[in-house]
């Protein structure tokens, strides 16, 4: 399919100003990697970590033509090289059949693309193992955490590309060394010039998103390694840009940490605020945030038709979930041979702790879904706001955000609206394209009709692995797992993220400055770290607890570090 607006070669690489080459950590791989038993084989595992979602990044062939933004007579290195996108903490894998180039996890080609000429061309995208790959280290050793919370700095990775496909136009000689491996056998005065001139129109619809980026300032709080404002940034692709209207760009001031994926295909409602209950429309929604191609406007044979790879969806949400809860992609166990033993009697105290303060609101409730009496799901609890009084911002950005659903609409709708109804749309189109049935149907939705909704509150999700899931909150904005059971005046209010050197005493990583780390600010708003606090007074406005001992403090993080 050709013709998807902003859908060319990374629409996005040039949202931020191009001002200069980020200042990035060295990469330093593991020299001992294990893999955490989570109930996926390998097999299993590499076909994740590669297969496409239907996003587009750009040509394969133009991804690994790419030379790094840094100046040079005789040629840069690849782009593409591990050990510059491990850099933006990007988790390297080898070569293998699903991996031919050797690309880090989440990088996925696809060969099912046409390019403009209507010819096949193999693109590669993001999938969302990029995001939902954790990895954890001890010194020069570590261990791979799937469906954990990845440590990438997705901005910078764009910002850094978006300079490279400047330099690579504005060289002569950049371009040539570009040109000569894309187009290798084909290549020619005439062949030069329709890729010169594809590659103006790549950058050029980047600079467009970039200017109104710049002059309505929609991202005015770095993200950094390990979050995105999903919700706010694929809101602006999916209404802003592709749509094609001014009028549906909103501040996006609000970054996540990227959620762990366990046994989130069995919660009623996920994302951070509750919003949305069908695995196939949060799947889809979240391909479409990613930069998948998607008809939005135009002929009404054409309109919803979608790059989305519906059917690697429902089988990546199949290897998630697993037959039964529990039975799918499991929580991983506390590696104590690199992390040292959990102190089992304190542990014992601390469960008595999680029992009285914690279990009430994290443990949800298991219940039959509505009309699949052999279907469960756990209802999640959504705690509101005022009782929680963690920053407000990505539930409310939310609750408050509306859209235009078309050019001459009289009025807006909400987001979620809007989201429910164009993520229906796609996957209504697909089905009927491909003759999927009304059973099928239903088993690849979930068994749940596509409901989106936008409370002021936030999920408590379950706690197993929640040793494995650092900086806590929803923002990321509370380091370890031990200050988080701290009064939030007694927190770090700046610390860098961006190491995977892991502590096992406070559970999680390091943060203590280091070259090309990320300086996270709590004083920013979105950046708050306040709520869920242990501290006497009364209870609401983040207060959830009784104060805790250090003993009592201690004894908690052992018994959290067991399930």
């Amino acid at each position: 399919m050709t013709g998807y607006r902003g859908a060319g070669v990374l629409a996005a690489v040039l949202v931020a100003t191009v001002l200069g080459c980020a200042r990035l950590p060295d990469h330093r791989p593991a020299g001992e990697l294990a893999f955490a038993e989570q109930n996926w084989t390998d097999a299993q595992r590499r076909w994740f970590y590669h297969a496409s979602q239907g996003t587009r990044l750009m040509p394969m062939s133009w991804f690994l033509a790419l030379e790094q933004p840094v100046l040079s007579l005789t040629g840069a290195p690849p782009f593409a090289a591990p050990d510059h996108l491990g850099r933006f903490g990007f988790l390297p894998d080898p070569p293998s059949a699903s991996n031919p180039h050797g690309l880090p996890v989440g990088f996925a080609p696809d060969d099912r693309f046409p390019d403009e000429e209507g010819k096949p061309e193999t693109i590669v995208g993001l999938t969302c193992a990029a995001c939902h790959t954790g990895q954890i280290e001890r010194g020069t050793r570590g261990i791979r955490i799937d469906g954990g919370p990845a440590m990438t700095d997705t901005g910078a990775f764009q910002r850094q590309i978006g300079i490279a496909l400047v330099l690579t136009r504005q060289s002569e000689a950049r371009f040539a060394r570009f040109a000569a491996a894309v187009l290798g056998p084909e290549d020619s005065s005439a062949a030069r010039e329709r890729l010169r001139a594809r590659l103006d129109r790549a950058i050029a619809a980047g600079q467009d998103e970039a200017g109104i980026a710049r002059q309505d300032r929609l991202y005015p709080v770095a993200e950094g390694f390990g979050r995105l404002d999903a919700l706010g940034r694929g809101g602006n692709f999916v209404f802003g840009t592709v749509l094609d209207d001014r009028r549906n760009f909103a501040v996006a001031d609000a970054p996540v940490s990227y959620p762990a994926l366990w046994d989130a295909p069995w919660f009623d409602w996920v994302q951070y605020n509750g919003a949305i209950r069908q695995p196939m429309g949060r799947n889809v929604a979240e391909a479409m945030g990613v930069r998948a191609g998607t008809k939005l406007s135009g002929p009404p044979e054409e309109l919803y038709r979608s790059t989305v790879r519906i059917e690697t969806i429902h089988e990546m949400e199949r290897l998630l979930a697993g037959p039964a809860p529990r039975a799918g992609l499991r929580p991983p166990s506390w590696p104590e041979d690199l992390l040292g033993p959990i102190d089992r009697a304190a542990a014992a105290r601390g469960e008595a702790l999680y029992r009285n303060l914690c279990a009430g609101c994290h443990e949800g409730r298991w219940a039959t879904v509505a009309g699949v009496p052999e279907r469960q799901e756990l209802r999640v609890n959504m705690v509101p706001l005022d009782r929680i009084g963690t920053d407000p911002k990505a539930a409310m950005n939310f609750l408050g955000r509306r859209a235009y659903l078309a050019a001459d609409a009289r009025a807006p709708v909400s987001a979620a609206e809007g989201l429910q109804r164009v993520t229906t749309a796609v996957i209504r189109t697909w089905y009927e394209g491909n003759g999927v049935s009304a059973e099928q149907r239903r088993e690849m939705d979930g068994f749940r009709d596509n409901e989106w909704r936008a409370p002021a509150a936030y999920r408590a999700r379950p706690l197993n692995g929640i040793w494995a899931t650092a900086p806590y909150l929803h923002n990321g904005s509370v380091p370890t797992l031990y200050q988080l059971l701290l009064p939030a005046d007694r927190r770090d209010a700046v610390f860098f993220v961006g190491s995977r050197q892991f502590n096992p005493r406070e559970v999680g990583f390091e943060t203590a400055p280091f070259d090309g780390g990320f300086r996270f600010d709590t004083s920013i708003p979105g950046n708050g770290n306040r709520g869920h606090e242990f501290r006497d007074g009364p209870r609401g406005n983040g207060v959830i607890g009784p104060a805790l001992s250090e003993e009592q403090r201690r004894d908690l993080v052992e018994f959290l570090k067991t399930i």
